[in-house]
């Protein structure tokens, strides 16, 4: 009898640790002998890291919300068709590093399009994929930000906006968590990555063979 394919999207605002969490949980998943696929949004696909680099490093003056909306569901529904579908049909376990809850979060939310609109896009181009269980990653905004600056590195276009915009992306995150308590797992992703990684592993208990 064939086990069917996990589906854990990691969601969160700069600096919650979204990809260290998902490396963690790839390794411990495979330490039980699971097939991991890891993967990103915006990416994942030749494509759809084609249109990453179009929305992190955008042309002139930047897209305006409703065009920089329709390229992320662009890359998702090209990540959704040629990689997530065809691994969970496998019986492997996908952990993305965002999905269609950080477009509800950004470009609905503090982007002001609104869920309907994005909700819709998602119904089109990747037929409502939901994750089996989205972790939602929060911490005070001050210690995020703090680990955002310790990178060092140069914020892309959507990192680089104002701490307004991105209290707007933490509220609509909380929004939505609220909203579905069996579908999201929220995370205290404060504290050694170790602790951080034993509070996603329970959350996920029910799913985990």
């Amino acid at each position: 009898m064939s086990v069917p394919g996990r589906f854990i999207a990691f969601e969160g605002g700069e600096g919650a640790g979204k990809s260290t969490q998902a490396r963690l949980l790839a390794e411990a998943l495979r330490a039980r002998g699971l097939t991991v696929v890891v993967t990103r949004e915006p990416g994942g696909t030749p494509g759809a890291e084609a249109i990453r680099a179009l929305l992190l490093s955008p042309p002139g003056e930047g897209w305006p919300p409703e065009a920089e909306a329709l390229l992320f569901a662009a890359a998702r529904a090209d990540h959704v068709a040629h990689l997530i579908r065809p691994a969970l049909a496998r019986g492997e376990w996908v952990i993305c590093d965002r999905f269609v809850d950080s477009s509800r979060a950004y470009q609905g939310g503090a982007g002001g399009l609104g869920d309907e609109a994005i909700t819709a896009l998602h119904a089109f181009g990747s037929d409502g994929l939901r994750p089996d269980r989205v972790i939602l990653l929060e911490g005070d905004e001050a210690a995020l930000a703090g680990r955002l600056a310790a990178r060092g590195e140069a914020a892309d276009a959507i990192e680089g906006r104002p701490a307004e915009y991105h209290r707007a992306v933490a509220a609509a995150f909380r929004a939505l968590a609220e909203a579905d308590p069996q579908g999201f797992a929220r995370i205290d992703a404060l504290g050694a990555p170790e602790d951080v990684h034993a509070r996603i592993l329970a959350a996920l208990g029910d799913l985990l063979p």
